[in-house]
């Protein structure tokens, strides 16, 4: 059972949550958040703390920011947009049990005051900016490390605000380079 209440955006998502773990979820229905909902949210937050996990596209992605300037102690799960994708649709309910799990897992915290240990200069140098594979590698590693697929501003900026140390990121890359000699020799 997990203790925090998961936030998602609709009834499906909960389904797909409770066919991987066991929790309480509050769908928001949407950016069109409810006074009321809000409030249960803030309960849920108070009591249990939540876990924010929506769906892996701009508006899930809004959401998660609104949510985030409310509740700054939410922790953040992000499924990878590859494993939320099907049927051309993409969002929560599309994931398989393994990539909730996985997502639940790799929780994180934003953390308000960011470190600043990483620059646009980490990203060029290891092919997330500037090349042509790079949407891909962000994709990668943003699945490896927990924080989900962005742009080169967001992805730089997620790496600063959610904990991500320089050794996790190191790590990551030797996980990318590998598969990626793997898929060579394949």
């Amino acid at each position: 059972m997990v203790k925090e209440v998961i936030v998602v955006e609709g009834k499906q998502d909960v389904i797909a949550v409770n066919r991987a773990v066991e929790a309480d979820c509050l769908i928001t229905g949407g950016f069109t958040l409810k006074p009321s909902m809000i409030e249960n949210i803030r309960r849920a937050y108070e009591k249990r703390g939540i876990i924010i996990l929506t769906d892996p596209d701009g508006a899930g992605e809004r959401i998660r920011k609104y949510l985030s300037e409310r509740f700054p102690e939410a922790k953040h799960a992000f499924v990878p947009k590859c494993d939320a994708t099907a049927n051309d649709d993409v969002g929560i309910e599309q994931a398989s049990p393994e990539a909730i799990k996985k997502a639940l897992d790799k929780v994180r915290y934003l953390e308000w005051t960011p470190t600043k240990a990483f620059t646009s200069q980490d990203l060029v140098l290891n092919g997330l900016s500037g090349s042509p594979s790079a949407s891909i590698r962000r994709a990668d590693l943003g699945a490896i490390l927990g924080i989900g697929f962005a742009n080169a501003k967001t992805f730089l900026n997620r790496l600063n605000h959610y904990g991500v140390t320089r050794m996790e990121f190191e790590q990551a890359i030797q996980i990318l380079k590998q598969n990626a000699e793997e898929n060579v020799t394949e």
